[in-house]
């Protein structure tokens, strides 16, 4: 995940970089009565990504190097958590929960994040074990991205910033970031095991769903991959007119359910399946199992 929110930053600032090149203005405000441009303290100016192997560096540098642009000035430091941290101003937080705490606790750690943005994409770790595991100073938010950011469709919940004088610019870094790879919203930590279980679990049930659909296709004598680029092409098709149209699922359900036509048909044999309940149930037991990620005691 690390990866694709780093590639997506990237990505995002070529593509400013490629606008700016062709005649576009590069900054939207300018310093009052002058056409001195303001430069934008929110833009991040240097990548660093950790690891903690020398071979996985080494196919880093090959996967960042390949985007071109921005992608070739990331720098990959492995086994140097302490270097990195000193040398940033925002730490985003990638790990596997279980070595949360290994990491926080490494000699240096916690005074090189002081006065610093800490954002942890992390299931199931809290903010307050966050904030137990680093100073007062440091400014600690939580971020819980998808998948889908890997192609810059993804869908990232912040939680809510504690107010400070650093509140709007972490914000709007926050958002320049996240927005880069999808669409952001900003929610309380309260409900972030949820939406670890809809959003961050959810395009593996989305995938299920469309690998049922083409195979019902392939049943009825459709081609295999011609089967699955109709269902992929119509979940997003589908998912596009709720996000960009404003129009709810069931409208657009009735709108294609005609009487006594064959989708009403489809329908019936669905719900005989219960398959509503069934994926909501499936969202409840996977937002009861994030609860437990990361918690001492459970695995």
């Amino acid at each position: 995940m690390g990866i694709a929110i780093l590639s997506g930053v990237i990505d995002s600032l070529d593509a400013i970089s490629a606008k700016v090149s062709n005649g576009f203005p590069k900054w939207e405000s300018h310093t009052p009565g002058t056409l001195t441009p303001v430069p934008d303290a929110s833009v991040p100016s240097r990548f660093l990504a950790c690891v903690s192997r020398e071979e996985t560096a080494q196919k880093l540098r090959k996967i960042f190097t390949s985007l071109g642009g921005l992608g070739s000035t990331v720098e990959i430091l492995a086994s140097k958590n302490l270097q990195a941290v000193q040398a940033a101003d925002v730490v985003i937080l990638c790990c596997k929960p279980q070595v949360t705490y290994t990491i926080l606790s490494e000699p240096g750690i916690k005074e090189a994040l002081d006065g610093k943005l800490l954002i942890s994409i992390l299931a199931g770790i809290t903010l307050r074990q966050l904030t137990d595991w680093v100073l007062p100073t440091t400014r600690v938010v939580r971020a819980m991205p998808n998948t889908p950011c890997k192609i810059r469709e993804g869908m990232t919940v912040v939680s809510n910033l504690v107010p400070s004088a650093h509140e709007e610019m972490d914000r709007s870094l926050i958002l320049k970031i996240f927005s880069s790879i999808g669409r952001c919203r900003f929610l309380e930590e309260k409900h972030f095991d949820a939406c670890t279980a809809l959003s961050g679990s959810g395009p593996a049930f989305a995938c299920i769903f469309m690998e049922a659909m083409a195979d019902g296709g392939v049943m009825m004598g459709l081609p295999r991959a011609e089967a699955l680029e109709l269902a992929a092409q119509t979940l997003q098709g589908a998912a596009r007119m709720v996000l960009q149209g404003g129009a709810h699922p069931a409208q657009i359900k009735d709108s294609v359910t005609t009487p006594g036509g064959c989708t009403i048909a489809g329908l019936l044999a669905l719900e005989d399946g219960k398959v509503r309940s069934t994926i909501a149930r499936g969202i409840q037991i996977a937002t009861e199992r994030a609860s437990e990620l990361g918690q001492p005691g459970k695995k």
